[in-house]
């Protein structure tokens, strides 16, 4: 038997035995005390391979690994801006719509803005109204050679998520796949009604508003790109923005 051969069958070998999903075996309730077993996933024999049949919660079994994402708004405010702190992500709460434009227009003025890329919604229209910059709207075809030369893209989100300060997005509801990773600054416009405690809840919010018509991209933004490849330096903007921002709004 070569190699390869070698090779190829103890991934088929591996493949037949299902992985535990979290909480059921290596450990269980050793590793997590005070955590119950739930019922075994049942089995889905597919082409020869076992595969589990899990149920859709991620809420409770993300529970044991991730942060508390706070129960009141305050809470999940507070945990969300620390988390978005450590990523580097910039983030502001405004007490109106007005104070958050003025604080565009500074902005603005102080990185040099040449042209703006959105997309049409309630807070981008009025954004991109108050700044009075060329905008580049993405909901229908443009050239992507202008967006590249877009200095910000200014976006509406589904969701921020508290637990890990993260930014759901769809390609349905901030302007298509591009405009949130071409250009070199990401700034996106929230409510504050948007606010979710944890990664299940923003999942659950986006079963309910879009199944069984699914977006063709769903996508967590969590900070700006970055990459620690080349001995172990972070470097932000390696794979998309190199600024995130994101603005509170009542």
């Amino acid at each position: 038997m070569s190699a390869r051969e070698q090779i190829l069958g103890r991934i088929r070998e591996a493949l037949r035995k299902p992985a535990p999903f979290p909480g059921h075996g290596h450990g269980g309730n050793d590793e997590h005390p005070g955590h119950e077993h739930a019922a075994t996933p049942a089995l889905l024999d597919r082409g020869g391979i076992a595969q589990p049949i899990i149920p859709l919660r991620p809420s409770v079994a993300a529970r044991p690994w991730l942060p508390p994402g706070g129960v009141t708004h305050q809470e999940q405010w507070e945990r969300f801006c620390i988390a978005s702190t450590e990523l580097k992500t910039t983030v502001f709460e405004f007490g109106s719509i007005e104070e958050a434009h003025a604080k565009l227009r500074e902005m603005a003025i102080a990185q040099a803005w040449t042209g703006v890329a959105s997309h049409h919604g309630p807070l981008t229209d009025a954004a991109v109204t108050a700044l009075a910059l060329p905008t580049l709207f993405t909901d229908g075809g443009y050239p992507v050679n202008d967006l590249e030369k877009c200095s910000v893209g200014i976006t509406e989100c589904d969701a921020l998520v508290a637990q890990t300060g993260s930014i759901l997005v769809t390609s349905r509801s901030t302007g298509g796949r591009a405009l949130s990773v071409l250009p070199p600054h990401h700034l996106v416009l929230a409510r504050r009604g948007q606010l979710v405690p944890d990664l299940g809840t923003a999942l659950e919010q986006s079963k309910r508003r879009y199944a069984p018509d699914w977006p063709s991209m769903i996508s967590f933004i969590t900070g700006p790109s970055r990459t620690g490849d080349i001995e172990r330096i972070l470097v932000l903007g390696a794979h998309g923005p190199k600024q995130l921002t994101v603005f509170l709004l009542p």
